[in-house]
């Protein structure tokens, strides 16, 4: 892979960041200290308890990205480092899975009371997007460990 490719891929997770950053800094807060009904404030408790713990599987994920592509740019996507990043990846995808597993029920209730039944397919798509980059990475730490071990055995052939 071009080095350009992969510094267009590290930028792109750069700005990944950026707007997960800047809305734990200003979107929480304000969602929490002005909530919308006073009636249902205290559900919004672990709701932004939930999304701000749920930001760091993401910037850990983000990071193991970052360090697979500096692999691929210094020719080691094929060792076992990368599979370790992948494995990492995977974790923190379904740690941010079950993170929004275990809000569907404040978000159900905030909708039954707001009566806004799209909060729920909101947090379904998370939960579905993260499951899906989880699945993702794990076929590809399984391929690469296939690629790393036909990589071995034709180093020991002659």
């Amino acid at each position: 892979m071009k080095r350009g490719s992969t510094l267009f891929l590290k930028t792109a997770v750069i700005f990944m960041g950026m707007p997960a950053l800047a809305f734990c800094i200003y979107g929480l807060t304000w969602l929490v200290k002005n909530p919308v009904n006073p009636d249902y404030a205290h559900l919004l408790y672990p709701i932004g308890i939930g999304l701000y713990v749920s930001v760091i599987p993401f910037f850990v994920a983000l990071f193991q990205a970052f360090k697979l592509l500096g692999y691929i740019d210094n020719h080691q996507s094929f060792s076992e480092l990368s599979v370790k990043r992948l494995k990492n990846i995977k974790f923190s995808a379904m740690v941010i899975s079950g993170l929004y597993v275990v809000m569907t029920p404040f978000v159900y209730l905030v909708a039954e009371m707001d009566d806004a039944p799209g909060l729920i397919i909101i947090g379904m798509i998370l939960i579905f997007a993260s499951m899906v980059i989880a699945v993702f990475a794990a076929v590809l730490q399984r391929l690469l460990e296939e690629a790393i071990h036909i990589k071995s055995e034709n180093d020991l052939t002659v």
